[in-house]
């Protein structure tokens, strides 16, 4: 039986991205936007968030059998989204990734 998280990746630009780069990270994780869960509808999760002080938080919605297997499907996804905008692991390493949420098939 598979499970629908909502997982949070963090991380932090050391290159601080530009509104292209940001919009452009943001559009490239559109089709894993956590406002297709209800968690995501009600608490009006965005995909990408970019604080102050260059940390990010991404919120994915990821379908998988356990959070393990969620959070690591996660990681892959924000890291390969990151590299093809232009910042590889050096210029925006990530931290541990977080279950936020869970919808369960009724």
């Amino acid at each position: 039986m598979t499970t629908t998280y909502v997982i949070t990746v963090p991380g932090t630009f050391l290159r601080p991205p530009d509104d292209d780069a940001r919009a452009d990270i943001a559009r490239r994780l559109r089709p894993a936007d956590p406002h297709k869960t209800e968690l995501g509808r009600e608490e009006d999760l965005d995909v990408l968030t970019v604080h102050d002080n260059n940390t990010f938080s991404a919120r994915l919605e990821v379908t998988a059998a356990t959070s393990g297997e969620a959070e690591a499907k996660a990681v892959a996804t924000v890291a390969e989204t990151l590299r093809e905008a232009g910042f590889d692991a050096d210029a925006a390493p990530l931290g541990p990734p977080a279950v936020t949420g869970m919808d369960n098939p009724a």
